[in-house]
């Protein structure tokens, strides 16, 4: 069904949502913002499914951004960078607009746009041995369309914390930031996850829905005009000097001229 993903949903009517592209560390291609796209709209449609668990197969929960994807932006014209800013803010939408509880579950690192899937998720738990980073401006990008999610999870004061510097922090400084709820020990974590799973399956699945329609409702909504503002600000990031020449300094596997 999916060449990035797999989907696996138990008797309970529980899905695990996995990224799988454990070779790529799960970076997220122009493709699989695709199939994460259709997969929460047809997990979310789905009346079997209780609850979701994200997470990612291998080392790591998600890398980010293809650097590959990225690369190929530099070469396209404005309209097509919008088209693909467009895809990552949709998919993005999708899964934090998903009726159905959502669980992250990080089993791995996770950077700039794996971040903003822990963000978008209901609850996050992680392995306490994980690094985080919002890593975009080390490559002269910034964390556009995932932004509005990551404000309104950390607020904004926690967010200017890490949004701007690129730095790596550990899992216990991203559960004071708020990313995450808590962090286990590796052989601890699928017990955790499924501590965050089970009171759900207790709850009337139309309740659980509204309520959650409610919390985002009632919380920092994220609005059809801060998602067209993030599209445009990733576009324009991607037309600057500065792009071009991050990514072409990590191909190359050199500094970038502003390193010192």
């Amino acid at each position: 069904m999916f060449d990035t993903l797999t989907v696996d949903t138990d008797a309970r009517g529980v899905a695990t949502l996995s990224l799988n592209r454990p070779e790529k560390h799960n970076a997220m291609s122009g493709r699989m913002l695709e199939e994460l796209t259709t997969a929460a709209k047809r997990l979310g449609s789905d009346a079997d499914v209780r609850v979701v668990v994200l997470t990612g197969a291998g080392k790591s929960f998600c890398a980010g951004g293809d650097l590959g994807w990225m690369r190929d932006q530099m070469t396209m014209d404005r309209a097509t960078r919008n088209e693909e800013a467009r895809k990552l803010a949709m998919m993005l939408d999708a899964l934090n607009s998903l009726p159905k509880p959502l669980i992250g579950a990080l089993q791995g690192n996770a950077f700039g746009g794996g971040v903003g899937l822990a963000c978008v998720c209901d609850v996050a738990v992680g392995v306490d041995t994980i690094n985080l980073g919002l890593t975009e401006t080390r490559l002269g990008l910034i964390p556009a369309t995932i932004g509005p999610y990551v404000i309104g999870r950390m607020g904004e004061g926690c967010a200017r914390r890490v949004f701007m510097s690129g730095r790596i922090f550990d899992a216990a400084q991203a559960v004071s930031l708020g990313i995450l709820a808590r962090v286990v020990p590796q052989t601890d974590f699928a017990q955790a996850v499924e501590e965050e799973v089970t009171p759900y399956l207790s709850c009337a699945p139309g309740a659980v829905a509204a309520a959650k329609k409610l919390a985002r409702e009632l919380g920092a909504t994220v609005s059809p005009e801060q998602i067209e503002y993030s599209i445009e600000a990733l576009a324009d990031q991607w037309d600057g000097a500065e792009a071009a020449e991050g990514i072409a300094a990590f191909f190359d596997k050199r500094k970038a001229a502003w390193v010192q």
